[in-house]
C-alpha cells in the first residue's frame, strides 16, 4: 500500500470515483484513497465484501475480518467495484 500520492496527484480526488453508486449484492475492495480522511484500521484495506445497503453517502459493506463477518460504513471513495464470474 502506498504511504503518499505523488507530488503532481497530491491533494486531487476522481469526481467519478467519488460519486459512484453501487447496487446492494455488489461485490467491492477496499482501497483507501490517501487524499481522504479513512477512519478506520489499515488492515481492511484490500479487503473484498458485499454492498448490503445505501446510508446517506455511504454505503454498508460487509467484510469478513479473521473469519468473523463485520460490517462498516466506507464512502463510494474508498471503494472498487469488482466483477465476479460464477
Amino acid at each position: 500500500m502506498a504511504k503518499h500520492k505523488t507530488a503532481r496527484q497530491r491533494g486531487k480526488i476522481q469526481l467519478s470515483k467519488y460519486f459512484q453508486s453501487f447496487k446492494e449484492g455488489d461485490y467491492v475492495a477496499v482501497a483507501q484513497e490517501l487524499s481522504e480522511v479513512f477512519g478506520y484500521s489499515k488492515r481492511i484495506q484490500g479487503r473484498t465484501g458485499r454492498v448490503i445497503a445505501k446510508r446517506g453517502s455511504a454505503y454498508e459493506v460487509k467484510l469478513n475480518e479473521l473469519n468473523k463477518p463485520k460490517t462498516y460504513m466506507l464512502r463510494p471513495i474508498h471503494l472498487n467495484k469488482i466483477e465476479v464470474t460464477k
